[in-house]
């Protein structure tokens, strides 16, 4: 049972006004909802139908024949993937519910086992020779349209195993990383965190670290590291596991780097990543390490602590942002942009799209979850009023918007790859942000609006610039053998103060704020995607401020195309090409230019 608005509230000691709650019901009605036994069922038939007309067989399929041949698989994925989006969000809700928690597990289970016989279909694709398939494409419009499905599919082709060892490694998935995720996820959840006598659950313990209050920060900063000091040795067996798995994997694939599978699945050149890390981490002293030294200054402190890296500036008023304001503010800057894009966004506020309250049990953090192309995406969020709050609803709207613009390229097609996913997200935050900026009424608003903004950049792209190096050298050195709590807390260390800069000093057991970063457990590499759509949206916001023409329509067709373009053609209607260093460069001068303007208020 979902717990009730007002009691989220009270337990925040905060009233936003009524925050919303997903309804479920369009994906099913309930854990025993017969349509969702119809399709469990259907789901098992059809994988097994699909592997005896198919099997051994797409090398001789003639362009009709691999046309519905597609679509079949196509239907397949959207259906398992309704139900393991119905389990998955159910049990984000309260991940501390045992019965969810197995729902979930039962459902991942049946689905495995249903879609075991699928393997083939990649091995057997991968194996038809280019000519062939080439002309394929040539003579059906309707099936040259997967083409970049079946280019996805084989850019894989070098790392391909034997077609036992797939099936194998997909039949043992849930017993591999999806059980160690499982335990992260579960263990975050229920760890509580004691502040003056009163237990918090992880959300509202970092959300400590924003407080006005320095006593008040440096409370949850010491209760998070009291915590995870004493769950360390459990989070670091999770990352050996993880890691060790990975690179058993990898070596049996052959794959170059650790980092490579990522890339693939991104469908972004090595080089073009290694450009964005080189780019940020030489703007390092330009950015953050300027900011921070600037914002030491305006605490008045001799060195900053980790908890003062959030904390609001001294002129800030501590204002709790209601919901129905918030909502309003992100339409209004949505709508301002194009009307279409308000349009678009209004039913997830009344629709039971969002859920927005921090409950017991509630996973952390925020995201939005697509779903599937038929039906459509929810949000989640954490929500407790700030200002960042607002900002976050802007970017989860935003990749909501995305989603639901991609849906009508079908299941296969719509889902866009991490480098590109954050597009539509990182716009919605700087729409927001600027009608923020254009309203603010005097220097010091427009002060706190400018360094908070500048805040949540360097959050974006340094601070996940230096969580992809902590990842590459944990990855590395995991090769070498098991790590220990304290090899891992170095590795984290290493990249703090290059990131940081020499305004901060460390506190004891900050070695070990690893250990709640998601990103690391669920999708590794993964954070390197926040930098690549940060950049790549400050460079897309400059030309749209130079006022080129039919900007927005470009862009809906950008957001519109989901994963059917690679990067390249994507950006060419803007005059953008991210394999161009320069291109990095002209991203990061946005923030640079935020800095200038912040220095000049000092003078």
């Amino acid at each position: 049972m979902q717990t009730p608005v007002h009691d989220a509230n009270a337990r925040s000691g905060k009233d936003f006004g009524p925050l919303p709650e997903w309804d479920l019901n369009d994906l099913y009605i309930g854990p025993e909802a017969p349509e969702l036994v119809r399709d469990l069922s259907w789901l098992e038939t059809a994988c097994a139908e699909f592997a005896t007309t198919y099997e051994g067989k797409l090398a001789d399929l003639d362009a009709p024949a691999m046309l519905a041949c597609v679509l079949a698989y196509e239907k397949i994925d959207m259906i398992a993937g309704r139900i393991m989006s119905y389990a998955g969000l159910r049990y984000y809700q309260q991940t501390t519910d045992p019965h969810r928690a197995k729902f979930m597990s039962d459902c991942q289970d049946k689905i495995t086992t249903f879609t075991t016989p699928l393997v083939f279909f990649t091995l057997e694709i991968n194996r038809i020779p280019d000519e062939q398939l080439d002309a394929l494409f040539a003579g059906n419009a309707d099936l040259a349209r997967y083409r970049p499905v079946f280019d996805r599919l084989r850019a894989m082709r070098p790392y391909q195993l034997s077609d036992e060892l797939e099936k194998f490694l997909h039949d043992q998935s849930t017993v591999g990383a999806a059980a160690w995720n499982r335990l992260f996820d579960e263990t975050i959840a229920g760890l509580t965190f004691d502040i003056e006598g009163e237990d918090l659950g992880i959300e509202a313990t970092l959300n400590l670290l924003t407080d006005a209050d320095r006593d008040r920060r440096e409370s949850g900063a010491r209760a998070l590291v009291q915590v995870f000091e004493k769950n360390i040795a459990l989070f670091a067996r999770v990352h050996n596991t993880l890691a060790k798995e990975k690179e058993i994997e990898d070596r049996w694939r052959k794959m170059p780097t650790p980092q490579t599978a990522r890339h693939l699945s991104n469908h972004v050149e090595p080089e073009v990543v290694e450009a964005l890390r080189n780019a940020v981490v030489a703007a390092y002293p330009r950015l953050s390490h300027r900011y921070y030294e600037l914002k030491r200054k305006w605490l008045g402190l001799d060195t900053l602590q980790v908890w003062d890296r959030n904390a609001p500036l001294p002129m800030e008023q501590n204002r709790i942002v209601p919901w129905d304001e918030a909502e309003k503010l992100v339409l209004d800057a949505y709508g301002e942009f194009a009307p279409a894009m308000a349009d678009l966004a209004r039913p997830f506020f009344s629709k039971g799209w969002i859920d927005a309250g921090v409950k017991p049990g509630k996973a952390p953090g925020a995201f939005a979850h697509p779903t599937v192309s038929n039906v459509h995406p929810y949000v989640m969020l954490n929500y407790l009023g700030k200002p960042r709050d607002v900002m976050t609803l802007a970017h989860e709207l935003g990749h909501g918007v995305h989603q639901v613009l991609a849906a009508d390229q079908g299941e296969l097609l719509s889902s866009t790859p991490l480098t590109l996913a954050e597009t539509a997200s990182v716009f919605g935050e700087m729409l927001t942000f600027r009608k923020l900026l254009a309203a603010a009424k005097t220097p010091a608003e427009r002060k706190v609006l400018l360094a908070g903004k500048v805040e949540d950049m360097i959050n974006t792209v340094v601070r996940q610039i230096a969580f992809y190096d902590f990842e590459c050298k944990l990855h590395a050195a995991r090769r070498e053998g098991e790590l220990t709590p304290d090899d891992i807390n170095a590795l984290w260390m290493s990249v703090q103060a290059e990131s940081l800069g020499s305004a901060f000093t460390f506190m004891d057991g900050y070695e070990t704020f690893w250990a709640y970063v998601p990103h690391f457990v669920h999708s590794p590499f993964y954070v390197y995607a926040y930098a690549f759509g940060d950049g790549l949206v400050n460079a897309l916001y400059a030309v749209y401020e130079e006022g080129t023409p039919g900007f927005q329509d470009k862009y809906f067709e950008m957001l519109k195309a989901g994963g059917s373009k690679h990067h390249k053609d994507l950006l060419a209607p803007f005059g953008l090409d991210a394999s161009d260093p320069a291109f990095w460069d002209k991203g990061l001068s946005m923030i640079e230019g935020f800095i200038d303007e912040l220095e000049a208020m000092e003078d």
